[in-house]
């Protein structure tokens, strides 16, 4: 995708009458679980009802390209010192556009909402999809102004609804629950092709412990290293030959790679960056793991479920709820790398029930996490009605 100039829309789409206009607001369409689902969301909404924009604050992103003949990409014009007080160019952005509806997503509320209401938008949706516990103070206070100018907050999990009800949305009756959805066509069980293995000089035979997120403290990953650090004490469980696969990028990095050769597991321990063939990843993986000190609803994690991998994580956030009460036993402690390693061990030291779990995984995002369910929900609100 070539540059734009401020303001200028980087594709122009069919504009068919009295669909319904929605504009999403983000910051950028790059790697990540909230940028994949508005992805998800604009392809999948109907197009004869409604006409998809999108409005990325700092730049385009490697999603951008998936949007092609579904939505109107817009960049953000620069915006001054006092934007966070009155964002003049925004709300003549938005303006510009006329939305019937404004969407913004995590990192935009307050600056958003307060442009799209200076610009006549009629009615607003704000997606939450996720936020540290306990909430920052600074947090709180503004998107506890944000949300008094938004119509319909959504929160992508029970967890979450609870935490916004008790800290930042004062009307609790602007909450909604829509769960994140994903494609489970897409995101199936398949055979390993070797690729992955072979690219990464991993023995056909060694376990692999694979997860894919933003590197970044609020995710954990140093206590995902910690623990593999752990895990070869116990050679039975594989753990001497294991390796630990990580798909995503993230200012946390440098400081993990470090680590990781102190603590002697270097070479096996794989940063790959962000990649395009999540589905071959997940083949290679023995098992999905995350150790996150907060969570949403994980589009990661529910996308490994639903190609059939058995999930380890910590019991944080939405976790609990995604997993269902048939998989609560592979739920670890957060902030715990010994029982990190220990359910790891207890997973792949037993073939079977690994299988089985990672079956049970597939059937709970089929009945209740599909992307369809959550884009239907998502249309509801858009034309001013609950899901």
């Amino acid at each position: 995708m070539s540059p734009a100039t401020g303001g200028a829309a980087l594709r122009t789409s069919s504009v068919a009458a009295r669909r319904t206009r929605v504009l999403h607001i983000i910051q950028n369409l790059n790697y990540g679980g909230m940028e994949r689902l508005l992805a998800d969301i604009v392809r999948q909404v109907d197009p004869a009802r409604f006409e998809s924009h999108v409005l990325v604050l700092q730049y385009a992103g490697r999603f951008a390209e998936e949007l092609r003949g579904a939505a109107t990409l817009h960049l953000a014009q620069p915006m001054g010192r006092w934007s966070m007080l009155w964002p003049s160019t925004l709300i003549d952005q938005i303006r510009g556009i006329s939305p019937d509806v404004v969407h913004t997503h995590t990192g935009v509320w307050y600056k958003g909402t307060l442009a799209a209401r200076r610009a006549g938008v009629p009615r607003l949706i704000h997606t939450d999809h996720g936020r540290e516990s306990p909430d920052p103070w600074r947090a709180r206070i503004q998107d506890g102004f944000a949300s008094r100018r938004t119509h319909v907050v959504v929160a992508v999990s029970d967890t979450l609804a609870r935490q916004l009800a008790r800290t930042v949305v004062h009307d609790r009756g602007r909450i909604q629950l829509v769960p994140n959805g994903v494609d489970t066509g897409v995101n199936r069980p398949r055979p390993d092709n070797g690729v992955v293995r072979g690219t990464l000089g991993i023995p056909a035979g060694a376990p692999v412990l694979g997860s894919i997120g933003r590197l970044e403290h609020i995710k954990g990953y140093d206590v995902m290293v910690e623990a593999f650090a752990l895990f070869p004490a116990d050679a039975g469980s594989g753990g001497a030959s294991a390796h630990l696969v990580l798909g995503g990028d993230g200012g946390e990095r440098p400081r993990l790679e470090e680590r990781a050769r102190a603590l002697g597991v270097g070479d096996r321990v794989h940063f790959l960056g962000w990649r395009d063939d999540v589905p071959d990843l997940h083949a290679a993986f023995s098992l999905f793991t995350m150790s996150s000190r907060s969570e949403g609803t994980s589009v990661s994690l529910l996308e490994a479920m639903s190609a059939g991998l058995c999930p380890v994580v910590t019991n944080v956030g939405g976790n609990a709820a995604v997993l269902g009460p048939d998989l609560g036993h592979r739920l670890v402690a957060p902030e715990n790398p010994g029982a990190l390693a220990a359910a790891w061990r207890a997973a792949l030291g037993d073939a079977a029930a690994r299988a089985d779990d990672g079956a049970r995984a597939r059937d709970r995002v089929l009945e209740s996490f599909s992307l369809t369910t959550m884009v239907r929900h998502y249309e509801a609100l858009y034309q001013g009605r609950g899901p």
